[in-house]
């Protein structure tokens, strides 16, 4: 059987020091997260910035889809007056990425968010976010690396049973959650590090870290198992 296809977002960055397309726009993610997927089993697409109307067709084109880590969520989308502390908006990639979350959860492709990536899967689902956590952030432009505990019963826990350390860079989290998530991991200060559907038949699942700057392919080979099974079954 062929290798489940799995989508992840994009940045849209003016790039530098690319021959004689230095500063122009250019759709850029890190290569972890495409050879994370290749090494879970997947084959990886990128998927850059689109019309949010669109997000339905471009999801049923792959079978799993990873949004990827990036800039702050414009608290606008949460109902939330700005933080000063908090990014400039993304206002492009915010429509895209909470259009295919949307798309992906009406058609139970998998979802795995990352970074940011949880926390637009958080806002997609109405929750909100802590806009600032002093010290999260322990040397900027720098991951860091904390323990994180699963929480028994849930899906994160069956994947990674024990306290794990993680790569991580950020400083939001998650407030309320968004409808129908529950909380499946958690650092040692209470901030929630991973969030999830409940739901047996429908996998979706963010982490507040970076597995793709970790050699642990537990998450991602879960994913991209999912994504699998719905291949077999849409094929079948």
């Amino acid at each position: 059987m062929s290798r489940p296809l799995i989508g992840i977002t994009t940045y849209v960055e003016s790039s530098t020091r690319f021959g004689v397309w230095d500063g122009v726009p250019t759709v850029l993610t890190p290569t972890g997260y495409h050879r994370l997927v290749q090494a879970a089993g997947g084959a990886a697409v990128l998927l850059p910035p689109d019309e949010p109307g669109s997000a339905a067709e471009v999801l049923s084109r792959v079978d799993g889809l990873v949004v990827a880590g990036g800039p702050d969520v414009d608290p606008a989308r949460y109902g939330a007056e700005r933080d000063p502390r908090t990014g400039p908006p993304a206002t492009e990639r915010d429509a895209w990425e909470l259009a295919l979350i949307g798309a992906a959860l009406a058609a139970d492709v998998p979802v795995l968010g990352i970074c940011r990536g949880m926390q637009a899967l958080n806002v997609a689902l109405g929750g909100t976010l802590i806009q600032h956590l002093d010290g999260h952030i322990e040397t900027p432009g720098r991951m860091s690396w904390h323990p994180v505990t699963p929480v028994p019963g849930t899906r994160y826990a069956a994947l990674v049973p024990e306290e794990a350390q993680v790569p991580t860079y950020h400083h939001q989290a998650v407030d309320r959650l968004g409808r129908g998530l529950v909380v499946s991991a958690h650092a040692a200060d209470g901030t929630v590090e991973a969030v999830e559907l409940p739901d047996p038949d429908r996998w979706v699942l963010g982490v507040q870290w970076h597995p793709e700057r970790d050699e642990d392919t537990r998450v991602m080979a879960a994913l991209v198992e999912a994504a699998l099974a719905r291949t077999a079954v849409a094929v079948g």
